[in-house]
């Protein structure tokens, strides 16, 4: 009765309505990311991120409105150094993510030092989620369904082989930036989720998870987002009746599925070695 009590409540409701749907983002565009070996993405903007909030911060304004622009400006900052410095998406990524964590610092001493709001946001606050960011993450959801259905074939293409698409006349840049600019969104999204310091688990390890089972792209792409929902409306639960923190045990629910997902996946083939 204790957690049907708490279903009651409207920030709860919020947060797992939310939940459920960044998590879905999170899952979906984890799984294109993944497979073009550009994961870390999700963690380079999240240190972006921490210097769009502690800019927020400084100048008194909606952390969320004010990172927004600034990790959107730097996920194509991204495709521009791969692009036109030649540099592989890991260094591009790791040149982004240093300047948003060290302006984000910087920012910080200036405006007196790491406030509980900044903590807040760093390690996640998913029961504070507001009516505006539940809309949003609805919204961002809906877009990119229909970007994936409308680009689908495109997608797919540069995901595998983006050299090949190019030549056969998609236009990969374009593309490119629609992805990239819907990670950046998303980031922002998650971090009310499991926090500026904990984002990239929500993109890379439901992915991961569901390409234990590779079974087709549309099927990772669903696991993936069962994985991810299963997880965040899990963690929610267990944070909210042991009374801990809930990016953080969204997280350890997520690295519990793929630890069960991988062992279930390697004992299933072994025993289908033995039988053959």
């Amino acid at each position: 009765m204790e957690l049907l009590d708490f279903l009651h409540h409207g920030f709860i409701q919020r947060a797992l309505l939310a939940g459920c749907f960044i998590a879905a983002l999170c899952s979906t565009l984890g799984t294109f990311l993944v497979l073009r070996r550009l994961s870390l993405i999700g963690d380079g903007l999240a240190h972006v991120t921490f210097g769009g909030v502690a800019a927020g911060l400084l100048f008194h304004a909606y952390p969320f409105y004010v990172a927004i622009p600034i990790v959107m400006a730097s996920a194509l900052g991204i495709l521009k150094l791969i692009d036109k410095a030649r540099l592989y998406g890991d260094a591009a990524i790791g040149i982004i993510s240093s300047l948003g964590i060290a302006g984000g610092v910087l920012i910080a001493s200036i405006a007196g030092g790491f406030n509980v709001d900044l903590f807040s946001y760093l390690f996640g606050n998913i029961l504070a989620i507001s009516s505006a960011e539940v809309w949003t993450s609805i919204v961002l959801c809906l877009c990119l369904i229909l970007a994936i259905t409308l680009s689908y074939h495109e997608l797919v293409a540069i995901t595998f082989d983006e050299e090949s698409a190019r030549a056969s006349g998609i236009n990969t840049r374009r593309i490119n930036k629609v992805l990239v600019l819907l990670t950046a969104l998303t980031v922002v999204l998650a971090m009310k989720v499991v926090g500026i310091m904990l984002v990239s688990s929500l993109l890379i390890i439901p992915s991961v998870t569901a390409l234990q089972f590779a079974r087709g792209f549309k099927a990772t792409i669903v696991i993936s987002c069962l994985t991810g929902i299963i997880s965040v409306i899990s963690g929610i639960v267990i944070s909210l009746m042991l009374d801990l923190p809930s990016g953080a045990t969204i997280v350890l629910v997520n690295l519990l599925l793929f630890v069960i997902s991988s062992v279930t996946v390697r004992i299933f083939r072994k025993g289908s070695g033995h039988g053959t």
